[in-house]
């Protein structure tokens, strides 16, 4: 076994190798860490066997998640619900009850089912959050519905450690989830209004110091000790430095901050993914191939068909759905939690829990692949939809014919709105404009008089 100083030169030297290789090929970088993960791991003590290594990767994902919180607002949060409570809410749910209606035509008990349905309804925060940062696209339609599915299953990850152990003993579920759920109630509230009120009148004081180095120790002691509140009331890591970034966001500070903390969170999010490939056993994969591919067709077809559905009821537009569904479609690392609390429970047996970790761990090396097939298919359908565009364009143009000096209002939303009234008393002709085609019939059908485009 090699040394830790041996060990570390030869990850920095496939690190450079597999990064420069990967960025030539334009392919994401963090394959290249799964791989050199997947090649090590004989040679490399397992995350099972070396827990420092696993938490100190874990850091990764928290670093990752609170630079993500810096993108986002409360706000902004608060404009999601939709996306975290409706599509992420019915992803988790449903796939539960598929997986185990499923199980149970091949046999297997409804408890071990509903295991398996919550860990495969996992994806993969670490990697599409990464992936979709690097591409800009945190902002875009899609990307909203993405974070917003993976922020509900982060949220799902604590009832869901609580619900499988009382799923095996056969305990009363109901109070075991009441319990876990009240306690996530009042921790999140404490952090989020208390925050708000402390965060920025906090960092005034320290920026006042003039220090660089106090600024950064700051940084570090509110993301680590929110992820460390968060991960003691039995929600993750990942949850508490979300919420950090998130009240940071609502400071002067943002863009410093995030500046500071990138060098923290590009080093061990590469450490992080080569833990994921140090999972994948070549042996298995090589022995029981047909198995394992069975698994994970049946993995990534499931997830892809379900959350295509249910992204398209939103009326979001069939590409939006498309990458929506695409970039959720592999396995998660809060599924590898989940999977080892339902093998130490005996819900799942060793054979089961090898073909559902090599699935896995390949859905999630098949992540980027996919996400980046997502663009180019999402490009070709837009194209494909020209004639729509075109006459929707001829529909505004139409309704606007022969009206002048009018306000063109873009968006109908609540703001778009309120400012319609506003026209309205003041009698100022305006146009409507707006991309949901739900607000854009609900607006026609309840107003009199108003141009509406979409």
């Amino acid at each position: 076994m090699p040394t830790t100083l041996e060990l570390a030169i030869l990850l920095l030297a496939a690190g450079l190798v597999a990064t420069a290789m990967f960025r030539a090929l334009r392919l994401p970088a963090l394959l290249g860490y799964i791989l050199i993960g997947a090649g090590f791991a004989p040679f490399l003590p397992t995350p099972e066997e070396h827990n420092p290594t696993t938490r100190l990767a874990e850091f990764g994902v928290v670093f990752l998640m609170f630079s993500i919180g810096l993108e986002f607002s409360l706000t902004k949060l608060r404009t999601m619900r939709m996306e975290v409570f409706g599509l992420g809410g019915l992803q988790v749910v449903l796939t539960m009850l598929l997986v185990t209606a499923f199980g149970l035509l091949l046999g297997l008990p409804w408890e071990s089912g509903l295991a398996m349905g919550a860990l495969l309804a996992m994806s993969s925060t670490a990697i599409v959050s990464r992936l979709l940062a690097d591409r800009n696209e945190l902002d875009s339609e899609h990307g909203k519905q993405i974070f917003g599915v993976l922020l509900f299953q982060d949220l799902a990850v604590a009832p869901l450690v609580i619900f499988i152990p009382a799923l095996a003993a056969r305990q009363d579920m109901a109070a075991a989830l009441g319990l876990a759920s009240f306690k996530a109630i009042i921790v999140l509230g404490l952090i989020l209004t208390l925050g708000q009120r402390l965060m920025r009148p906090w960092f005034h004081m320290v920026a006042r110091a003039k220090s660089a180095e106090l600024f950064m120790l700051n940084i570090l002691f509110i993301t680590l000790g929110l992820a460390y509140i968060t991960d003691s009331a039995g929600l993750s890591l990942a949850l508490g430095a979300f919420l950090a970034g998130v009240l940071i966001s609502e400071t002067e500070y943002r863009y410093q901050v995030e500046s500071d903390i990138r060098p923290f969170r590009d080093v061990l999010m590469g450490l992080f993914f080569v833990t994921v490939g140090m999972l994948l056993d070549f042996s298995v994969v090589a022995e029981r191939w047909r198995e394992v591919l069975a698994a994970l067709v049946l993995l990534v077809g499931f997830k892809f068909i379900l959350i295509l559905l249910l992204a398209s009821l939103l009326n979001r537009g069939w590409a939006t759905s498309l990458r929506t569904a695409l970039s959720l479609a592999q396995a998660g690392e809060f599924g590898f939690v989940l999977l080892g609390v339902a093998m130490g429970h005996g819900l799942l047996d060793h054979d089961q829990q090898q073909y559902l970790l090599a699935a896995m761990v390949l859905s999630m090396l098949l992540a980027p692949l996919l996400v980046q097939a997502s663009a180019r298919l999402a490009r070709h359908l837009e194209g494909g939809d020209w004639t729509r565009r075109a006459v929707g364009i001829h529909e505004i143009a139409a309704k606007s014919f022969g009206i002048s000096n009018h306000v063109i209002l873009c968006g109908y939303g609540r703001s778009g709105q309120s400012l319609a009234r506003l026209l309205q008393a003041e009698e100022v002709p305006f146009i409507a404009l707006d991309h949901d085609p739900r607000r854009v019939r609900a607006a026609a059908a309840a107003a009199t008089g108003i141009q509406l485009g979409r």
